[in-house]
């Protein structure tokens, strides 16, 4: 009996700690699944066909990981798809519904773009530093280096003590905030104003005056390329400098109008000239002066000293009735836009010009009540023939001549149901307006104004074609000095 004992128990002994070890196994994984679960993941997406392709892919991409890690998967949530809001990519608007959806079994919303990539399992490691219960806002944290007007001079004194986050490495914000947000916005609905640089705004609102969480910077969340040696310790990265999709489209694709008149034909049109014209293969400049040693072309339209509705109409009018229907793109820029027609010409690749797109930086205007999206003119409006012809179809015109034409085009846009499509490629500011690590993962296509800089030197440092990505996606080391 006793030798019988003896060899159960050793049998006993063989057999015990594998089964340990599959419980303790099978409990990380448990826990590993219900914090997933806890993790609402939101995706900057567009309705676009380009761009809610790339969403979709994250989508995939992100669930893919949640099945590998468990049973429970995260909610993933696409901006685009959620209708009911014109502003819905503001996401302060959406506060209200996230609390009430998932302010019980939620422990975090996580915001990205369609290029952040995403390690979860180091999303998860990183966001349980934090504790759940308390007010967080999370991100990879930027600052202005001086006071600019995108930003309305806030922190005029020192801009450097104000951090926001760079929406390309992601941006989490804990339960318990959002859940204040929810309640503040009950009782204080957005005002109906503009907004511009949603980053700023949105960590302007969560900052209360000082009463609310600060950004808090996670070195987790990072830009770096997503096969670079410093992404070791990243839970995300971000990839995409500027896209392209197959071979660039033909210069003779692209249609440039440029807007000027006769007070800026002897300052601005020359550094057009200087810079990125010999780019352009078509290219137009409309005054309120036929000048022939430009040539300008006088469209009728007297100057306006506020918006230029009046001039960029007939621009759309002329384009679809004087410039070849085989010519699927139109480019509309001021005189002192910077652009680079050659990167241009790559993105535009990725878009379909059987779609009404209508392609620059978005701005909004009253998006808290109902309002609509806009492209900033200065940094360019690109158009696709089919979304010219679909605007000038409807009787949508301008209210006066001198009304702001980019905002009317927004509203007209958003009265046809046709979405405005964004790339944070097209700036309207300066380089000098924006964080060095904002634009550390850009290559951009344009820059406007000439204020207080000397233009030529901006496009030869920031926008000519020997300042491209090489092919193996390592930056070039030129000289961005502080311009």
């Amino acid at each position: 009996a006793s030798a019988l004992s003896v060899v159960s128990e050793g049998a006993e002994d063989e057999t015990e700690v594998p089964v340990l070890q599959k419980s303790e196994k099978s409990r990380t994984i448990s826990k590993i699944s219900r914090e997933l679960k806890g993790i609402v993941f939101v995706i900057q997406s567009q309705s676009n066909s380009f761009h809610s392709k790339r969403a979709e892919d994250l989508k995939r991409d992100i669930l893919k990981q949640a099945v590998d890690l468990g049973k429970e998967l995260p909610m993933v949530l696409l901006i685009h798809q959620i209708n009911r809001h014109e502003g819905a990519w503001t996401i302060l608007p959406l506060m209200r519904d996230f609390s009430v959806t998932y302010g019980r079994n939620s422990s975090w919303i996580f915001f990205c773009e369609e290029d952040t990539r995403i390690q979860v399992i180091k999303l998860l490691e990183t966001l349980r530093r934090f504790d759940k219960s308390k007010e967080w806002f999370l991100g990879k944290a930027l600052y202005d280096e001086e006071s600019t007007i995108i930003h309305h001079y806030a922190f005029a004194e020192n801009p450097t003590v104000f951090k926001f986050p760079d929406f390309a490495a992601g941006w989490a914000l804990s339960i318990p905030l959002v859940n204040k947000l929810a309640k503040k916005l009950k009782s204080e609905p957005l005002k109906s104003d503009f907004t511009i640089d949603l980053k700023h705004e949105i960590a302007l609102y969560i900052w209360q005056k000082g009463e609310g969480p600060h950004l808090t910077p996670v070195p987790e969340f990072c830009t770096e390329d997503v096969n670079s040696y410093k992404a070791d310790h990243c839970a995300t990265t971000f990839s995409n400098f500027l896209p392209l999709c197959g071979e660039p489209v033909n210069k003779e694709d692209v249609f440039v109008a440029v807007k000027t008149c006769r007070k800026f034909h002897g300052d601005r049109i020359p550094v057009v000239k200087q810079t990125w014209e010999r780019e352009a293969a078509l290219i137009e400049y409309y005054s309120d002066y036929a000048d022939i040693s430009i040539p300008t072309i006088d469209l009728g339209i007297p100057n306006t000293d506020r918006g230029h509705c009046g001039k960029t109409f007939a621009i759309l009018e002329r384009f679809l009735n004087h410039t070849s229907p085989r010519t699927p793109w139109l480019v509309v820029v001021d005189d002192d836009t910077l652009i680079s027609i050659f990167r241009l010409r790559k993105l535009l690749s990725c878009y379909d010009p059987n779609e009404p797109v209508f392609l620059g930086e978005r701005y909004g205007y009253g998006l808290g009540t109902g309002g609509y999206s806009y492209i900033t003119g200065g940094g360019g409006m690109v158009f696709s023939r089919t979304a010219v012809q679909k605007l000038l179809a409807s009787k949508c015109r301008c209210y006066s001549t001198d009304a702001p034409d980019d905002m009317v085009l927004g509203m007209c846009f958003s009265g046809l149901g046709i979405p405005i499509t964004h790339s944070p490629l097209f700036h309207q500011a300066r380089p000098m307006d924006y964080p060095k690590e904002y634009l550390s993962h850009q290559i951009p296509v344009s820059f406007h104004k000439h204020w207080n800089i000397d233009p030529v030197k901006v496009y030869f440092t920031w926008l000519a074609p020997n300042t491209e990505e090489p092919p193996n996606g390592k930056k070039v080391g030129y000289n961005r000095e502080d311009l």
